[in-house]
């Protein structure tokens, strides 16, 4: 019986360990964190505009927008933010975070050349 809650709480662990590396994390020495999310920028202007977003964000250090991959990294303090939290602040500069899609009225109020089917 014990050999079996161990195993389960073993499970349990690693899929939580799994789930938080879906998006990429990664631990720094100086305390903060990395998390890269997939969204749905198209060019310099979106760059601009997500990156002048996570610097209003508590907790954020840093953020770099890759405009070919569509990456957004972002450097944060785990004690003042969470990831879910950042997710949250990209969907509502009206941008895609992962899986999670970008508030409609956030999209609409995006410039032409930002918007998903944007010809570049």
């Amino acid at each position: 019986m014990k050999k079996t809650i161990i195993a389960i709480v073993a499970c349990v662990l690693s899929l939580g360990a799994w789930a938080q590396n879906d998006n990429q994390t990664t631990n720094n020495k100086d305390g903060m964190q990395t998390v890269k999310f997939k969204t749905s920028a198209v060019c310099e202007m979106c760059k601009e505009t997500l990156e002048k977003a996570m610097a209003y964000e508590k907790g954020v250090k840093e953020s770099n927008l890759n405009v070919d991959s569509k990456i957004l990294s972002i450097t944060f303090d785990p004690k003042k933010t969470s990831i879910e939290k950042l997710k949250i602040a990209v969907s509502k500069t009206g941008y895609d975070a992962d899986e999670l899609p970008a508030e409609p009225k956030a999209y609409e109020h995006l410039n032409a050349c930002c918007k998903k089917d944007a010809v570049h």
